[in-house]
């Protein structure tokens, strides 16, 4: 084991060797820089060279930041309320979530990269893997080649780090970022083995994918203090005291692809939708209101995936922040697994209902589905043919909303109803300009 280095690593190189040499099939990541403001900018251009943050749920804290923000010393999750006077007055622009504006753009970013690759696994919204082939140079031509359609199609701009395994791939998408030189592509089969290793210990081990804070602090007690370290490390040592998954990631490091792309989803175990509100209620009903949106949205949810759910909970809390605090939360199994927003609204209401207190401030409701089956899996044949077809109100909803909109139509108590008073703040939101016919972007013509 290596002890840490008296004086700063050797600096990576700043460009790549004239002739890559060839290799085998690389994995890709594709990551959209500084997304949430990136997002905002397609739209609105006057943001572009702007200090601007994005923040979280009720315009709470910073969750993102442009690199003009950064470069003010803003923090990563600061309560935007206790810097908001400053910021103002040094010019930054402050958005709140605009979630659907953001969730279309990572979905049309993901449809296009699908045209460049047979392998795709989307591991975030602003982050995907996929696989390409080629020598090291057709490869880096390609991965420029996406760089400037999702620029010129989406108005995204992207890294792309290639490797022969993912955590490579991480680590060189870093490099994508922070290398000018690199024009926003980092292809590592491009270097020799002896400015890869100049490059990995030039990284500290917690900055690997894969090791978090306290794994990296029990590495260094090791005397693993760099990424290269850890790439030359007994795997089998590493195993023994960390366990399989990070003998995985020395193993990535050294260039085994052992973690291959997800390429197909899988269906979601569990399905939750919960909101903090932007004022406490205080009022059975509104409360009861607020039940019938959450099941119509999750069992919505479901319906997209396919999936029929046995089991639901639901709950609703007052502010832990105060001496009465109180959580009712119940469980409820069905007779029969259902997507029916009608039934799910119903047992949710008869188990929760009767917790609920008018006198007292909830701050949060949530509804959650489990226990999944597939929904062909529970057809049915009704030999007699006695019972008519059920309603299936479910079927009707997403149709609707498909074609008009996420809001157009509701059951009951979630339905045609705006500027609800519990809903999340969100005063700072720009336009949902590609999902909201009412907010379509403007253009002008010169």
């Amino acid at each position: 084991m290596s002890n840490p280095p008296s004086a700063p690593p050797s600096a990576p190189p700043r460009t790549p060797p004239s002739t890559p040499p060839s290799i085998a099939p690389s994995i890709a990541i594709v990551d959209a820089n500084n997304f949430y403001v990136s997002c905002e900018r397609i739209f609105n251009p006057r943001l572009e060279g702007k200090p601007v943050v994005v923040l979280s749920n009720n315009d709470g804290c910073v969750v993102a930041r442009s690199q003009e923000a950064k470069a003010l010393n803003i923090d990563m999750a600061v309560p935007w309320h206790s810097i908001a006077a400053e910021a103002t007055q040094q010019g930054v622009i402050a958005r709140s979530s605009n979630y659907e504006l953001y969730g279309d753009l990572s979905a049309r970013t993901v449809e296009l990269l699908g045209r460049y690759t047979s392998s795709q696994e989307v591991y975030s919204i602003d982050e995907s893997f996929i696989r390409l082939t080629g020598t090291a140079r057709e490869v880096t031509a390609t991965a420029r080649e996406i760089r400037t359609a999702v620029k010129k199609l989406i108005g995204l701009p992207v890294s792309v780090g290639i490797a022969t395994s993912k955590t490579l791939a991480k680590l060189a998408n870093r490099g994508s970022k922070t290398a000018a030189a690199l024009n926003g592509v980092c292809n590592l089969a491009a270097y020799s083995p002896e400015q890869l290793t100049a490059i990995f210990r030039s990284i500290e081990v917690g900055e690997v994918w894969g090791i978090g804070a306290r794994t990296a602090q029990k590495l260094i007690a090791l005397g693993i203090y760099t990424a290269a370290d850890l790439r030359d490390a007994d795997a089998v040592r590493v195993r023994r005291r960390f366990g399989v998954v990070q003998e995985r990631v020395v193993q990535e490091l050294r260039g085994f692809d052992c973690l291959p792309l997800e390429e197909l989803r899988a269906d979601k175990e569990q399905i939750q939708f919960s909101r903090s509100f932007s004022i406490p209620i205080s009022t059975v009903p509104e409360l009861r209101e607020v039940l019938s949106v959450y099941t119509q949205r999750a069992a919505a949810r479901l319906r997209e995936q396919g999936s029929l759910a046995r089991l639901m909970r639901a709950y609703a809390s007052t502010s832990p922040f105060k001496e009465d605090h109180v959580t009712h939360a119940v469980s409820l199994a069905f007779p029969d697994p259902t997507d029916d927003p009608v039934e799910m609204y119903r047992a949710a209401i008869a188990a929760l209902g009767p917790q609920l207190q008018s006198d007292r401030q909830y701050v949060r409701v949530g509804v959650s589905l489990h226990e999944f089956s597939a929904r062909e899996s529970h057809a049915t044949l009704d030999i007699f043919g006695t019972d008519p077809a059920p309603f299936a109100a479910g079927a009707v909803l997403d149709a609707v909303t498909a074609k008009y909109g996420a809001e157009t139509l509701g059951l009951g108590l979630g339905g045609l109803r705006s500027n609800r008073g519990w809903t999340m703040r969100r005063d700072l939101v720009s336009p949902r300009a590609t999902t909201h016919w009412n907010e379509l972007a403007t253009v002008h013509a010169r």
